[in-house]
């Protein structure tokens, strides 16, 4: 055996692991996001999701136009950002119409929408991980998201968790 091959073959493997930054509550980022991650952890890829600013609407317990949060100004956030199912598509939202739409067209191509990638993140056991810094300017707590929320983590220990893996910024 060569020098190459041995070093080829020595290489120590990359970890099967996805670790993704949900930043948007955006619907079609969302719908990106769920889908890398049920596919990744479908094919045995160790997947954690780290959910900042707008992407914490994505997990909240309470769906639809709720005052969540603490103080006036965080329920007042929480009130507009309405959950998954008044999430905007980022470009041509066309007054909210848009969503409705693209989940028409999901069903219709069964293609699953984005409330099925959801349960099936659930499902497949996906590590969700609430942003402890957004939580704090947005006042909300863990009791304000759905119970398969792991933990609430800081940058740092999310940082740990995806190291030896691929992160990507949604």
């Amino acid at each position: 055996m060569g020098i190459t091959e041995f070093a080829l073959k020595n290489q120590p493997k990359e970890t099967k692991k996805l670790s993704l930054i949900c930043f948007s509550g955006d619907f079609d980022k969302l719908v990106a996001t769920f889908t890398l991650a049920t596919g990744a952890a479908a094919v045995g890829y160790e997947v954690n999701i780290f959910f900042t600013f707008w992407g914490l609407d994505a997990i909240k317990k309470k769906q639809g136009r709720a005052f969540v949060g603490k103080g006036f100004l965080p329920k007042l956030f929480g009130f507009f950002m309405g959950g998954l199912g008044s999430s905007p598509v980022s470009r041509l939202n066309f007054c909210g119409l848009s969503p409705i739409i693209f989940r028409y067209l999901m069903r219709k191509r069964n293609v699953a929408t984005l409330e099925e990638l959801v349960e099936a993140a659930k499902a497949l056991e996906i590590n969700l991980y609430a942003c402890e810094m957004a939580m704090h300017i947005l006042g909300l707590e863990k009791t304000d998201f759905i119970h398969e929320v792991k933990d609430v983590l800081g940058v740092a220990t999310f940082l740990e968790l995806s190291e030896g893996g691929r992160t990507m910024f949604i």
